[in-house]
């Protein structure tokens, strides 16, 4: 890994994090994918695989730059910056857009993905027996997950450390989405709506002078909470690295194989057209969050209406997602030949 990187790649790459930061926040869409598609999907891994004992030996020693340079630091730090600021802005922008034009951003996300395996697949040329039956399985799991029924919110430590554990695998397993894992698991809004606008609060309140939150229980509550999830996370984070830094070196045509196949399975999660089911009471009263945003239970599918001009529309943005994977294996086959 080389951590001497120009100006504009350092932007590019906090641009990515921003993306996958983004991605990771939407149901239904894969970080990983955004990875993968990005070019940078097994320096990612590998560079998560250096934190390991050597690099906690190097860290506990005061050898600082020899510790940032074994971790590939630039890079993890530009791509990590970038997934934090998504957080609290691209993030935010895509909430909205999900709550007022939520066909096109599906849409948009569906047309992505069909690019991305277009992206994945084009270059493949080991169809075997072998990878033939690991992409049927990719499939088959792909789907399966987009027709399961979420739990209900659990705020048992415990389990918040584990949804941690889980849900990052959307950052390492192209096809998997993390936030509609966490819809699953049933704290899709406690980890990923709640936390982070409690953090956001908090640190607003801090900034000015504020120290209120110290006396809301439920503000702390919270916090507690997103730092458990934050650890279960990280835990998770390196843990998989290694697990897939292997997989990868010692069988990267049946993974590969795995991942296109998960990741076509995982058009079922992104269809567009789709009515939100919404989670009631026992008087049958939809349920809202914190933020008095009605908190989604799952998706009932349904084939589009062309006679409709939104339904054109949403084609139109699939069109525009697609084109915007095609737009980035251009732009990385121009920059090889610079």
């Amino acid at each position: 890994m080389n951590d001497i990187r120009s100006l504009s790649d350092k932007f590019f790459l906090v641009i990515k994090g921003l993306c996958m930061g983004a991605a990771n926040k939407v149901p239904g869409v894969s970080g990983g994918i955004v990875a993968y598609v990005g070019g940078f999907y097994e320096e990612f891994i590998y560079s998560l695989q250096k934190i390991n004992k050597k690099a906690f030996k190097l860290l506990f020693t005061g050898r600082f730059k020899s510790f940032y340079r074994y971790i590939n630091g630039s890079f993890l730090t530009l791509l990590i910056f970038g997934m934090l600021v998504s957080y609290f802005s691209v993030s935010k922008i895509l909430d909205y857009f999900l709550q007022t034009k939520e066909l096109y951003v599906w849409a948009a996300f569906f047309g992505m993905i069909l690019g991305s395996i277009y992206y994945v697949s084009k270059d493949f040329k080991h169809w075997n027996k072998k990878t033939i039956i690991a992409g049927i399985i990719g499939l088959i799991v792909g789907i399966s997950i987009s027709f399961l029924n979420p739990a209900k919110e659990n705020d048992n430590l415990l389990f918040i450390f584990l949804c941690g554990m889980i849900s990052v695998s959307g950052m390492t397993l192209p096809g998997l989405s993390g936030s509609f894992i966490l819809i699953l698991l049933g704290n899709y809004v406690l980890l990923l709506v709640d936390s982070v606008n409690a953090l956001y609060d908090t640190l607003a309140e801090v900034i000015k002078g504020d120290f209120s939150f110290t006396s809301n229980e439920k503000r702390l509550n919270t916090l507690v909470i997103l730092g458990v999830f934050t650890a279960g996370s990280t835990v998770g984070l390196v843990s998989l690295s290694h697990i897939l830094s292997y997989v990868l070196k010692k069988f990267k045509h049946i993974t590969t194989a795995v991942i296109i196949g998960f990741i076509t399975g995982s058009l079922g999660v992104v269809w567009p057209w789709k009515k939100t089911i919404f989670k009631t009471d026992e008087a049958g009263s939809i349920l809202v969050d914190s933020n008095g945003k009605k908190i989604i239970s799952n998706y009932e599918r349904f084939f589009p209406d062309f006679t409709q001009v939104e339904t054109w529309w949403g084609i139109f943005f699939v069109i525009f997602g697609i084109s915007i994977l095609l737009g980035l294996d251009w732009y990385g086959k121009r920059k090889e030949k610079m």
